[in-house]
């Protein structure tokens, strides 16, 4: 009994020392609160040492000996990583740039020992990536890293054979800011025996549709994923025992690949949002979490969520945009006073995995649907709902293979790590417009039409599906954007709206995690695959 109770006073303690955000007046946002990394360069140089000289070719042409004669943080003061940075940099376009030690499957050493004995360069460069294919994406920025490979049917030497018939694709993202986020399921996991000897703290978990194994290095946080279903495989659903051993092959192929010694981040403070003092005549909205009743998984409620994640563009050009249901409720033309008030979907029943719900499951972000066009006579300007344009909300890279109708903006910024997703855009325009894979594009710049394609034209309504994903210990996770496009849009209009409706009973969203992690248990559940219809 003594050690049961001095486990709660511990317990209790630590609960306590968590920074908890004030309550927030019915209509007062917050920004994010974020967490810096401090990075152990020295391990790293000291990683890249043991993984350079295994290859004596090479070795001695490797300066490991830091130059004291420049500042600390001038990229002469480690000239290896500069060494091996400019090796990767054919291949990871920009890999200096990346405050955190990048870790990929590919072996620098072995690459430049080939390069040197005079082997022809027309060898795959899977030869050098463990049989992945050259990567698809990559982006390095002063937050850190993401990237995302492929691993073809039958590739791998020593896999077992698969009934999945595509392509496999793992991500791995590593990261020195992490988002503080009130998450109960956060820090779950089993331990992966086969890896414990390199990777000491890593645990597997399945979490919103992904496989994840999660890790720390070098004081960095690491996590690779990929997409499956926890059910029986089919040549077109991977299931995620067969991406076990995909997963495991990519994290025993990781080496130190590039990457630069930075200032260290700074944490990043929660803090009341300015929004416009002048009050709209029109625009309305019902509080956070106020989904339509009886829409929910299993129907429940949805949990309000005061947070604006990002000081964003709104996501389509002009106003009206109406957030509010595609799939229940009452369908109201947009013709102004009519769509509104607004109203969160965030949880409305779908079989997606999403933590800020009740049951686990929900719509992962907001459905926006543009104003109908005006009568004839009625307006002196053009207008054809077919071609409502959709921008950046914010300076960012793209993330999108040419069959997606999907699009992801990506921000890696010393203060933000955070993405962007929008869906139901038709995929032939955003080819044409070049909205593919390293694009970089600015905030406010063009990048699709509001459409209704799914997985072919006409497979859904016309509206754009539009979420956001933060990076956490436990890689990207989803996020309720609702308020973040309530603030969003009052900066399009210039104007503050107003909160409608009754007050949404629930304890004020804290900013950071509620529990310490050795009160949490593992949860090795595993779910289904994320999207959006």
């Amino acid at each position: 009994m003594v050690g049961k109770s001095l486990r709660f006073v511990s317990l209790l303690l630590a609960s306590l020392s968590l920074p908890i955000a004030s309550p927030l007046a019915a209509d007062e946002f917050r920004s994010p609160s974020l967490t810096a990394l401090r990075v152990d360069w020295r391990a790293a140089l000291d990683q890249l040492r043991t993984e350079i000289n295994s290859r004596p070719a090479i070795a001695g042409d490797f300066i490991f000996v830091p130059r004291r004669s420049v500042p600390r943080y001038d990229p002469r003061a480690t000239p290896a990583l500069v060494q091996v940075n400019a090796v990767s940099s054919q291949f990871f376009t920009g890999i200096a740039r990346s405050s955190v030690p990048v870790l990929l499957p590919f072996d620098a050493g072995a690459y430049l020992e080939a390069q040197r004995s005079g082997t022809p360069q027309s060898l795959s460069l899977s030869r050098y990536q463990a049989d992945f294919n050259p990567v698809d994406m990559f982006n390095a920025g002063p937050a850190g890293y993401s990237a995302s490979f492929s691993l073809e049917p039958g590739g791998g030497e020593g896999l077992p054979a698969r009934v999945f018939a595509k392509p496999v694709e793992v991500q791995i993202t590593g990261s020195a800011l992490l988002y503080d986020i009130a998450d109960p399921a956060g820090g779950r996991g089993e331990p992966v025996k086969p890896l414990a000897a390199t990777y000491p703290d890593m645990r597997r978990f399945i979490r919103e549709g992904f496989v994840r194994y999660a890790f720390t290095r070098f004081g960095a946080a690491y996590v690779v994923s990929i997409q499956c279903l926890d059910s029986v495989a089919t040549p077109r659903r991977l299931a995620c025992r067969e991406a076990y051993p995909v997963a495991e092959r990519f994290l025993r192929a990781l080496r130190v690949a590039g990457g630069q010694r930075m200032r260290p981040l700074m944490d990043v403070a929660s803090d009341v949002i300015d929004r416009p003092a002048e009050r709209s005549a029109e625009f309305s909205y019902r509080p956070s979490g106020d989904i339509i009743p009886n829409t929910g998984y299993r129907k429940q409620g949805g949990r309000p969520d005061a947070i604006a994640y990002a000081q964003i563009h709104f996501p389509l050009e002009k106003a009206p945009a109406f957030v509010r249901s595609q799939s229940y409720g009452r369908r109201d033309k947009g013709d102004g006073a009519t769509a509104y008030p607004w109203r969160d979907n965030f949880c409305e029943a779908r079989s997606f995995q999403v933590w800020q719900c009740g049951g686990g499951h929900g719509h992962q972000g907001e459905d926006i649907r543009a104003a109908d066009c005006p009568p004839p006579g009625e307006s002196s300007e053009p207008c054809d709902r077919r071609q409502r344009a959709v921008v950046a909300v914010r300076d960012a890279l793209v993330i999108r293979g040419s069959r997606d109708q999907a699009a992801t903006l990506e921000v890696n910024s010393r203060t933000e790590h955070i993405r962007f997703r929008y869906m139901h855009m038709n995929p032939h325009v955003m080819n044409a417009d070049g909205v593919l894979n390293g694009r970089l594009v600015i905030e406010g710049e063009k990048i699709g039409v509001v459409s209704n394609y799914l997985d072919h034209p006409a497979g859904t309504s016309m509206h754009l599906h539009f979420d956001v994903q933060l990076f956490t210990r436990d890689g990207w996770i989803w996020v309720n954007p609702y308020v973040t496009l309530v603030s969003a849009y009052e900066r399009l209009i210039r104007a503050r709206g107003y909160e409608v409706g009754p007050e949404i009973a629930g304890t004020p969203q804290p900013v950071a995690h509620a529990l310490p992690e050795d009160a949490i248990k593992p949860d090795l559940r595993e779910g289904s695959s994320g999207g959006e219809n």
